[in-house]
């Protein structure tokens, strides 16, 4: 039997509110009929099966809109990048997936690796409040960040506007490559994905931490990945 103040936490009217991000779409995407799939909902359904609550997935474009609707109790578990800045007010579990960020670059850019594009006049597109972002933030010191509404914007933003690279998720950028465009060889983060609840439900946290270890050890999260299309390299941490 689930702890009743878990359920409390976690499904107070009997449901489970799961938020999904689009804006990553290693870890989620739309079926044919728009409806959210991947290892993100893979676990959600698992979640919400194991406490014995319906589900309810609120969908989102960007991890940014995530992070802001916690103050509105829209959710009550989330799939987001492990971030210091974040873990003032989420509590995350252990990371299930590590997705490596890189950049985007022109295919005639003299630039091969991250750390050249870190010098003054170079303007790098991201998507806002995603966890590059915030890293980035924080550790660049001259190159301009162009915020973007979601990732995938920030990537037709490099395009239209002639940035100098976009910051983005490997797996992603490496499907808009082309013969105008390339990958740079080094990534700049491993981005550690994990699920998050809100910092003052400590019940739910400890049972989520406990259910994603479960759910790497059993290979759902593997499983996952696979039948969502995502690299073999992808692999729970």
């Amino acid at each position: 039997m689930t702890d009743p103040l878990v359920l409390r936490q976690l499904a107070p009217d009997g449901v489970l509110r799961a938020a999904i991000n689009f804006g990553n779409p290693v870890l989620a995407q739309r079926g044919l009929g728009g409806e959210p799939q991947g290892v993100s909902v893979a676990l959600a359904n698992a979640l919400a099966e194991e406490l014995g609550v319906e589900l309810q997935l609120i969908t989102f474009e960007a991890a940014g809109n995530v992070f802001a609707a916690l103050a509105e109790d829209v959710w009550r578990v989330a799939f987001l990048a492990i971030e210091p800045i974040r873990e003032q007010e989420i509590a995350f579990s252990a990371p299930y997936v590590a997705i490596k960020g890189t950049y985007l670059v022109a295919a005639g850019s003299p630039f091969t690796h991250v750390a050249q594009l870190d010098v003054p006049g170079q303007r790098i597109a991201v998507g806002q409040g995603a966890a590059y972002d915030l890293y980035l933030s924080r550790t660049l010191q001259h190159a301009e960040l162009v915020r973007a509404p979601t990732s995938a914007a920030a990537v037709d933003w490099f395009s239209e506007q002639g940035l100098d690279a976009a910051a983005g998720v490997r797996d992603f950028l490496q499907t808009r490559v082309c013969e105008q465009w390339r990958l740079v060889q080094d990534d700049f983060m491993t981005i550690r994905q994990a699920m998050a609840v809100p910092v003052a439900h400590a019940a739910a946290a400890a049972f989520v931490r406990s259910f994603v270890e479960r759910q790497k050890e059993n290979g759902l999260v593997r499983r996952g990945l696979v039948a969502s299309g995502q690299g073999a390299e992808l692999q729970a941490t």
